[in-house]
Parts: C-alpha cells; sequence; structure tokens
C-alpha cells in the first residue's frame, strides 16, 4: 500500500463498522423479505393480472428458465454457448411429436419432451466438451444448426415452414382462450419457480463449490482438486431437460413449431446472453434482473425498429465496460450481500469475528476500501 506520509493507516472505528455490517444485514433482510412477497404475488399472479399481463409474465418465466441455464453454464462451468436454442427447439419438436402425431397425453408429453432432450445431450457432450474458447463457441452454434435442418426434414413436421398445434391438443390446457392463458402461466411459474429452486440447490451442495471456484478462478479450483470435466458434464447434462421444458411451453405460447421459430438463436439465445450479462454473470441475481430489464426495454422501444436492437447493444456493452460482472455486480461493490446466498458459513465461521464484530469477508471488504482511500 503507497503510504507517502509515513503515517499508519486509518482503519474505521470499530462503532462505524458495527453499524455498516448492521445497516448491510438490514438491507439483505429487507431485499429477502421483497423477494419472498414478489414470489407470493406471481404466486397468485392468476387473481391480481389481466390476461395480456399473465402472458408477458409467461414469457418473463420461460426466458428467465433460459437464463439461469444459460448464466450456469457459461457463468460457472464456462461452457459459452451460442447454440441453447438447439435443445430448445428438440424439446419443441419432441413435444409436438408426442402430443399432436403419437397421441400421447399433453401434459405428460411435456415430461417426456425433457427426457428426450437430457438423451439427446449425451451424445452432444462427447462432440461439445472437446472444443475449448471460440471453437466451443462455434461448435455449438453449428450443432444448433444441424438439429435445426433435421427438424426442418422431419415427416408431419411441415418442413421448413414449420405446422401449427392442432386444436385438440390447445384445448387440453384449458376449453377458452383465458383458461389457456392461465394454464400456460401456471406451468411456467411452476418451471420458473423449479429451475431457480433446482440451480440454487446445485450451488449449494459439493458440486455448487467446485462451481463457485471455478467461476472465480478455473485454475485455483484445479490445484486444489476440483475435477472441472466432470464438474461441465454435471451443468451439460443438468440444463438440457430445462432447456427441453421450456422448449414445449413455447410451443404452447406460439401454438406451432417451425424451425426458423422453434431452433431461433435470436430469440433464445442472443437475447438470453444480453440478459445475463447486463444483469450479472455468475449469480443467482443477476438473469432475474437482466430478464425483467430485458422485456421492458422490449416493451417500450420495440416500436423504434432496429433502433431497439442498436440500443440494446448499446447498452450490452456500456454495463460490460463499466462492470463486467453487470448490474448486481456493480451493486456488490456499495453493497457486498446476496439476496439469494449459495455460499457455505459453518457456525464457527459466523460467529468468529475480527475488528469489532465484523466477519472476515466483510473486514477485508471494508479494509480494501480504506487501502483505496489512503
Amino acid at each position: 500500500m503507497s503510504n507517502p506520509s509515513g503515517l499508519a493507516p486509518r482503519f474505521p472505528s470499530p462503532g462505524t463498522t458495527a453499524n455498516k455490517v448492521s445497516r448491510l444485514q438490514m438491507l439483505t433482510l429487507a431485499l429477502r423479505i421483497l423477494l419472498v412477497v414478489a414470489i407470493g404475488l406471481l404466486a397468485a399472479g392468476p387473481c391480481l393480472f389481466d390476461l395480456n399481463q399473465l402472458t408477458l409474465l409467461t414469457e418473463f418465466f420461460t426466458l428467465l428458465v433460459l437464463a439461469l441455464m444459460w448464466n450456469l453454464l457459461a457463468g460457472y462451468a464456462d461452457i459459452v454457448t451460442v447454440g441453447q436454442q438447439g435443445f430448445v427447439g428438440v424439446g419443441a419438436y419432441a413435444f409436438f411429436g408426442l402430443a399432436a402425431l403419437a397421441g400421447v397425453d399433453p401434459f405428460l408429453s411435456i415430461i417426456l419432451a425433457a427426457v428426450i432432450t437430457a438423451v439427446l445431450a449425451v451424445p452432444a457432450l462427447l462432440f461439445i466438451l472437446r472444443l475449448r474458447l471460440a471453437y466451443l463457441a462455434v461448435g455449438t452454434w453449428v450443432l444448433a444448426d444441424v438439429l435445426s435442418l433435421i427438424a426442418g426434414k422431419l415427416p408431419g413436421f411441415g418442413g421448413g415452414s414449420g405446422v401449427s398445434l392442432p386444436i385438440s391438443i390447445a384445448r387440453a390446457f384449458g376449453g377458452s382462450v383465458s383458461q389457456r392463458v392461465i394454464t400456460l402461466y401456471i406451468l411456467a411459474f411452476i418451471l420458473a419457480a423449479a429451475a431457480l429452486t433446482a440451480t440454487w440447490s446445485l450451488l449449494r451442495s459439493r458440486v455448487g463449490l467446485g462451481l463457485t471456484a471455478m467461476r472465480d478462478n478455473e485454475e485455483g479450483a484445479k490445484s486444489a482438486g476440483v475435477d472441472v470435466p466432470r464438474m461441465r458434464v454435471i451443468c451439460f447434462l443438468w440444463t438440457a431437460p430445462f432447456l427441453g421444458l421450456a422448449g414445449a411451453l413455447v410451443t404452447l405460447q406460439k401454438v406451432r413449431v417451425a424451425p426458423s421459430a422453434s431452433f431461433s438463436i435470436t430469440d433464445w439465445t442472443i437475447f438470453i446472453i444480453f440478459a445475463v450479462v447486463i444483469g450479472g454473470i455468475g449469480s443467482l441475481e443477476g438473469p432475474i434482473i437482466g430478464t425483467a430489464l430485458f422485456l421492458l426495454l422490449r416493451e417500450y422501444l420495440a416500436d423504434f425498429g432496429t433502433w431497439y436492437l442498436i440500443l440494446l447493444g448499446a447498452v450490452s456493452i456500456g454495463v460490460i465496460l463499466i462492470e463486467p460482472r453487470g448490474l448486481w455486480g456493480f451493486w456488490r461493490r456499495f453493497f457486498p450481500i446476496d439476496v439469494i446466498p449459495v455460499s457455505h458459513k459453518s457456525p464457527e465461521n459466523m460467529n468468529r469475528t475480527d475488528f469489532a464484530g465484523i466477519s472476515r469477508l466483510e473486514h477485508s471488504h471494508l479494509h480494501r476500501e480504506t487501502e483505496e482511500k489512503a
């Protein structure tokens, strides 16, 4: 630390640090209460929102699932894929084939679509994980395009132009438009809640410890004994069924399948990358913030045509230049808290304090602030 004056650095007084920790704890509690209230309101959505709002929220839940999965791959396992739309399309076509062509119960077809997507992910895994960096991104893109071309050649699926979902399948989710909107909202809410809870549980497990270490420093994680290839395999196979489920819900929302829509790189990958990057990659809060912000920008700026897309690009570049960890990373510069905690703290470490009751992590943060001021 540079100290030209020769004087000892000034550390915050015990009372100041204790007050700051208390404020951070109160802020964390307030944000968690707000999150619980928001979840409760969303759970009661059919009673609170009109059909247009329910449709928008259904799309939000679907995009949130995709954002959580891409964040897990790119933010933790360092699998920067540009082909996520491939598994979304597989789930969409699997659902249509089972429900419309094979006559399987539509609700069961949603689950089976996830199973088929997970099974297909196994051979894809053998190809994808042999690649790294730019080759990995290009490889996933190529794989998704190959799947899209195959889907366009399948008999009974309408070829390259696609085919609409039979009315009988749509009516299985509700006899009227309002009933179908409510049913899809409930299904999307359950899927988003399951994806968030499952991902949080994964990150809280022993696997999550390895993934968090990889996120912070992959070489350091290797030297600490983390089996990096195994972590990547788990993440890749973990995301596949959720992407398949999202693809089935997308088919129900659009009431049709087509290679250009079901395998859309713009809708299911590019916009998702934007949401995760501006929200905050490598966290659970980031995808939620980014997805909500993306939908807000789209709703209010879509009428500007190509300027809307240019603005999205400008916003993402600006966020990356200011804070590579996104908006949530920028927030944590000033308030180092986690609304959705994924780290582990033993009772000893929680009670062990340094420097007038401040935890080791918070002490290091305040110490860094003092160094910068000095």
